[in-house]
């Protein structure tokens, strides 16, 4: 019998780490099944773009994964049964049942409301496609001189407010956040930060808490009222609750505690990548949550999983950073150099040129997962009969 592999979301871990195994693992020995409830991969770092107006390429998974063996599930999970090792999928025959040897947990992370009242009912979202056009749709509803207030003033709030400014120079666009916007960047960065937010005429309201977001307006801790016919929640991310509903070791936030090898610390035939995993980096902090690490985090799963597989030596690699980079609409980004610690350094491009670079990374990134087989050589090895799957097959609906 075949070992049963399945990834669970198609975002930019999920859908490396299935493009890395099928170049790793012989065909004959493995079925990799990638569930996903979109049918197109998602550039979740341009969602700004596309809730400002701008149209993304479409990238079909099926043509993505042509050809590569990777069996396409379009379906929302439902639940996950470690013990049984099934996990349960609503799609579109309906509800499935999907048997496993060894599961790659992916499915990242949505916004988190932080427990503020109003945020689900009054706010937007830029964390998923549909949130996206929700918000490219009320933008267009907008007469000039609206209000559009963003909430949170990490990078997805600031690439959401200068996005947003620079595509509607006739809306009053303004960001709120609990602490400083941009407050971990270098001096020059955040000196040219303040210039770009000047030059597209974004109002910043540091040092506020937002407690309470109504139809028109948002509401401070202090009382302060901060006018807004629509407002963007930015301000963090929450993973989905299926892990921790599950016997899987979580942290206290529901991401699933994992070793070096992106493997389960309670669970040797779980993985989790991206978002929803948390891993040890540099200096003991936990990994963030980015793009910069989902692609790491999905190489070091993929190659660990394919090791232990193949009875080959399971590699040691250490994730760490290079770079932040943060788009300020299409002709102006902040290219942030850091340490493998993820501490900011003096070096910094800025304007035109740290866009290109901002550019040339996110079309690399994409590109690599339009082309899956031409990341890297195939090296399909067989694997060990100690490797046989021991679970009940299970596939029914």
């Amino acid at each position: 019998m075949k070992h049963r592999i399945v990834v669970l979301g198609a975002g930019y871990a999920g859908a490396i780490a299935a493009g890395r195994l099928a170049k790793r693992l012989h065909r004959d020995d493995v079925e990799i099944t990638l569930v996903n409830a979109e049918s197109e991969f998602v550039e979740r770092v341009r969602l700004h773009q596309l809730a400002s107006g701008q149209d993304l390429p479409s990238r079909p998974l099926r043509d993505v994964f042509a050809g590569t063996g990777v069996e396409l599930r379009p379906a929302w999970v439902t639940a996950v049964d470690t013990d049984r090792r099934t996990v349960e999928l609503d799609g579109e025959h309906g509800a499935e049942t999907l048997g496993y040897d060894t599961l790659v947990y992916a499915l990242g992370s949505t916004a988190g409301s932080l427990g503020v009242p109003g945020v689900a009912e009054h706010a937007h979202g830029v964390a998923g496609k549909r949130d996206a056009l929700r918000l490219r749709a009320r933008l267009g509803e907008l007469e000039p001189g609206g209000t559009v207030l963003i909430v949170g003033g990490g990078l997805t709030g600031i690439e959401a407010a200068t996005e947003i400014a620079e595509a509607r120079p006739d809306l009053k666009v303004a960001l709120a956040a609990r602490g400083g916007v941009g407050g971990w960047l270098s001096d020059k960065a955040r000196r040219h930060l303040r210039t770009v937010f000047d030059r597209l005429g974004i109002t910043v309201h540091e040092g506020a808490d937002i407690a309470r977001v109504e139809a028109h307006r948002v509401v401070t801790g202090e009382g302060q009222e901060i006018p807004a016919q629509l407002t963007v929640w930015t301000a963090g991310f929450a993973v989905h609750p299926i892990a921790a509903a599950t016997t899987l070791e979580v942290s206290d936030t529901g991401r699933i505690v994992v070793d070096a090898t992106m493997r389960s610390v309670s669970h040797p035939d779980v993985y989790a990548v991206g978002d929803a995993a948390l891993a040890e980096g540099p200096g003991g902090r936990p990994l963030r949550m980015s793009c910069a690490t989902a692609s790491p985090m999905a190489w070091q799963a993929a190659d660990s999983l394919a090791a232990r597989l193949t009875g080959r030596k399971v590699p040691e690699n250490s994730i760490g950073y290079a770079a932040q980079c943060i788009s300020l609409g299409r002709r102006d980004a902040i290219f942030q150099k850091v340490t493998h610690e993820d501490e900011v350094t003096s070096k910094v491009v800025t304007g035109r040129a740290g866009a290109r670079i901002k550019e040339f990374i996110c079309a690399g990134a994409a590109w690599s997962i339009s082309h899956p087989t031409m990341m890297m050589p195939s090296r399909r090895r067989r694997l060990t009969a100690t490797t046989q799957p021991a679970a009940p097959r299970l596939a029914t609906r």
